[in-house]
């Protein structure tokens, strides 16, 4: 096969393909230059990638939301398609966190986006490039490692399970039911219950290499490699390359300091009762039956049985923003 411009992998059930797909399908229809692949479950993802391997694209675009990435990049890590040689990564706004997205500089109109990124590909790419090093996740069920940019634990997983299972089916805008999730954490933490609201945390233990253990009740736990979290907020840490955990105590004043830490970027600049923020190369986590997200994948920590994450090495991914 030739080689192709770009290589676009679709997920046709994330949620802005649901509008959005149609109009995408006509542009990649305008350029020939552009394959095509669609794929409606992660266990497809691998022979999609073997098929993408074979067309040697100068840039792989993923359309999808986080889970989808996460898919497609545990297989480029896992899978040996494309040797020692894989292209750089991209990934379209089409999501509901669009974490991953954001932090490329990918936003707004995900046709526009994918204009752009064919607009790079045809001209001096290097200077789009960025590394962005990885999580690689491991339990004692899994050998090969999930791999990931963003971690959520604790109360930011009963969160997004509370979403999923009870916000998303409602079918309102994403950013309404943000809102609606973050005023019913709110409820939680003034001391509320009620079925309508997200569990509470229980206890979990995280060690940070070097650094000692966090144990507790965590409002909400991160680890990423992201330059940019939740609210368009940035997480800094002394050093890059490395793992960045942020771990918010479960009590209204400690989630008060860290969103207000968040909102005026503040995070990691100094320390905050309750709020820790650390750095490690590796980071584990263990707690009964608690469960975390790895770009919308979720896993389960057992007593006895933790989640290890260490760092991947660097990928190139294409940057949108300036």
């Amino acid at each position: 096969m030739g080689k192709a411009r770009i290589a676009l992998l679709s997920n046709p059930r994330s949620t802005g393909n649901i509008s959005q797909l149609p109009r995408i399908r006509a542009f990649c229809a305008e350029h020939p230059d552009i394959f095509h692949y669609e794929v409606e479950r992660a266990e497809q993802v691998g022979d999609a990638l073997k098929t993408i391997a074979l067309v040697r694209p100068k840039v792989l675009v993923i359309n999808g939301g986080d889970g989808t990435v996460q898919a497609a990049l545990t297989e480029l890590v896992n899978g040996g398609h494309f040797g020692d040689e894989l292209p750089p990564v991209a990934v379209l706004p089409n999501g509901k966190t669009n974490l991953i997205a954001l932090d490329l500089g990918a936003q707004g109109d995900p046709v526009e986006a994918l204009r752009r990124l064919h607009l790079i590909a045809s001209g001096e790419l290097e200077n789009h490039l960025v590394a962005r090093e990885l999580i690689a996740l491991t339990n004692a069920a899994r050998v090969k490692p999930a791999i990931g940019m963003f971690l959520g634990g604790a109360g930011l997983a009963d969160t997004m399970l509370y979403c999923r299972d009870k916000i998303y089916p409602l079918g309102l805008p994403n950013g309404v039911s943000h809102v609606i999730a973050a005023i019913a954490v709110l409820f939680q933490l003034l001391g509320l219950t009620g079925r309508f609201l997200p569990a509470r945390p229980i206890p979990i233990e995280v060690k940070v290499r070097r650094q000692g253990t966090l144990r507790g009740r965590f409002g909400l736990l991160a680890v990423t490699t992201l330059e940019k979290l939740l609210l368009n907020s940035e997480l800094r840490t002394a050093r890059s390359g490395s793992l960045k955990l942020l771990a918010v105590e479960h009590r209204s004043s400690s989630m008060l300091r860290g969103l207000f830490a968040a909102m005026g970027g503040q995070l990691g600049r100094k320390k905050l009762a309750g709020v820790h923020v650390e750095e490690a190369d590796e980071i584990s986590i263990e707690g009964a039956g608690s469960s975390v997200f790895l770009d919308g994948e979720m896993f389960q920590a057992g007593i006895g049985d933790p989640i290890r994450l260490t760092r991947s090495p660097p990928m190139s991914f294409v940057r949108l923003a300036a």
